[in-house]
Order: structure tokens, then C-alpha cells, then sequence
């Protein structure tokens, strides 16, 4: 991909993005040392240029801690901001009331703009987090309310995603960065079994975002991630991808165009209209979004 070309069609949806300012949300997973790279604000200035450069129409830009605070400033970003058509914010699962704090959320400047709930349930130590009746009944009120509920899990708790997914098959799921695969490592073929048996919960759909971080090697080529992605499209198919940038934590390993003309690359064997699927359709789909 050179320039402004699109790779899927009219335009992209970027389903999966981040946005901080740490003086308002301090941001303590970021290691200044190792992550120095992102080690700083990240604001809708900051993005812009970069996703109109890509073909991006749409974005989708989800929380990054869990704080209702900063949801809320997600929120009002977006009601000034076209590019961001969505936010998938957060809420205390295991509160009592999550159907009035969404209710809240959704009374807020912005509010129009929540399309979804996730939870970082990859720091979890509870190996049995998700089969919890408290957070099950969170996440069933989130999908009461029409939202989606994104799944940040890492590979070794795909199969407590797909028992949720199983148990509450109302809910729309959308799993993010194709669950964390092991790329590498002997265990990616435990990831590839557990991805495909999530797969055939037909309430489930999967980002193709957060892989050029999980590369185990300083250098990395398209064809390093070709595996998880042809995974992915073997398991879900194009009508349950959808593409996204993990900006900034992308800059760990990536800039935004060089994932974007990766994942051009890796997908450029698919017809136009299984391209633009995952480039655009989906996202706008499953969150419900609004035209450009």
C-alpha cells in the first residue's frame, strides 16, 4: 500500500485504538523503560493525520483503565471529535447496579457514542474469572443494554471466553487482538485450537489488531503474522473480523502505516468484498455504528 490508498474499499473503520492524557488518567502499566516509545499523551491531534493518511473514516477507541472517569472523558472527546464514531468504555462488572452506571455513562456528553464494555481481564489471576455469577451478570446486563462486551484475554484464557460466550449467547462478544497468540512458541497451536473452538460461538467476532506487539523477535515481516491471521480467517471468516491498530501500544513494534500495509499484505489474496469486510463492515456491524 502507497500513500492514501485504501486497502478494503471507500474507507476504513479502525476498530481498536487507544487515547490518554496521563496529568488526567495516569497510565501505571507503562513501563518507562521498556515502553518508552508510548510513554506518552496521545491525543486526537496526534491521531488524526496518521488514520486519514491510512483510508480511516471511523474509529473506534477503547479504554486503556479501569476507571468510569476516564470513559466519561472518552465519551466527550468523541462528541467533538468526527473521526471517533464509537467508544468502548468501562464499568464495574461486579457492581449491583452496571444497567444504571451504563445508563449514566450514556446520559453524559457523548453518551450516544458508547458501543461497548470491556474489561482487563488479562490481569486478572483468577483463572476462573469469567465464570464468575458476579461479573457474568455485569456482562449479561451489558448486553441487555445493547452494547458490546470486548474480551482482552490472553491465550492461555481463551477457553473461559468461550464457556461465557456459550453461556450467554445474547451477548455480543468481539475478542481483541485474536486473544494474545504465543507467535513463536510451540504453544501458538494451543492458541489455534482454542481460537477455532471460541469460533463456533456464533455471537463472537475478533479483532485483527495487537499482533506486531506479540512478534517474540526485535525485527519482524508480514509473513510472521501470517499465521494467526490465516488462523483467524479459517476460524471466524472475513464477516467476523475486523481490523484494528492498537494505536499508540502499536509504536512498541510498528508504526500505524506499517501495520496497516502488513495487513494489506496478508489479506491481499481475498476478494474486494471479503476485504472490505474486515476493513470496514464488520466493525460498523457489530458496533452498531453510525454512517460517516
Amino acid at each position: 500500500m502507497t500513500g492514501g490508498q485504501v486497502p478494503g474499499g471507500p474507507g476504513i473503520v479502525d476498530a481498536h485504538h487507544h487515547l490518554w492524557v496521563r496529568s488526567r488518567h495516569p497510565q501505571p502499566w507503562i513501563d518507562p523503560v521498556t515502553m518508552a516509545a508510548i510513554d506518552a499523551d496521545f491525543e486526537p491531534v496526534d491521531l488524526a493525520p496518521l488514520a486519514r493518511a491510512a483510508g480511516v473514516t471511523a474509529t473506534v477507541v477503547v479504554q486503556s483503565i479501569a476507571s468510569p472517569a476516564e470513559t466519561v472523558d472518552l465519551l466527550g472527546v468523541a462528541a467533538d471529535d468526527s473521526l471517533i464514531h464509537g467508544v468502548v468504555g468501562w464499568v464495574d462488572l461486579t457492581a449491583d447496579d452496571v444497567a444504571d452506571r451504563i445508563d449514566r455513562l450514556r446520559a453524559a456528553r457523548g453518551g450516544d457514542r458508547l458501543v461497548g464494555i470491556r474489561h482487563l481481564v488479562q490481569d486478572e489471576c483468577d483463572p476462573a474469572y469469567l465464570d464468575r455469577p458476579d461479573v457474568r451478570r455485569g456482562i449479561a446486563a451489558v448486553g441487555a443494554a445493547g452494547l458490546v462486551f470486548d474480551l482482552l484475554v490472553r491465550q492461555h484464557q481463551l477457553p473461559m471466553a468461550t464457556r461465557l460466550a456459550r453461556d450467554l449467547p445474547t451477548v455480543r462478544f468481539v475478542l481483541d487482538h485474536l486473544g494474545k497468540p504465543a507467535l513463536g512458541s510451540p504453544e501458538l497451536a494451543d492458541w489455534t485450537r482454542n481460537l477455532r473452538t471460541l469460533a463456533t460461538s456464533p455471537n463472537t467476532t475478533a479483532k485483527l489488531s495487537g499482533l506486531v506487539t506479540e512478534v517474540r523477535r526485535p525485527y519482524w515481516v508480514p509473513e510472521d503474522l501470517r499465521p494467526p491471521v490465516d488462523d483467524a480467517l479459517d476460524a471466524f471468516g472475513p464477516d467476523r473480523l475486523m481490523f484494528g491498530s492498537d494505536w499508540p501500544v502499536c509504536l512498541l513494534a510498528a508504526s500505524y502505516q506499517r501495520w496497516v500495509a502488513a495487513l494489506a499484505e496478508l489479506l491481499g489474496d481475498l476478494g474486494a468484498a471479503d476485504r472490505s469486510l474486515i476493513w470496514e463492515h464488520t466493525a460498523r456491524r457489530v458496533y452498531r455504528l453510525k454512517p460517516s
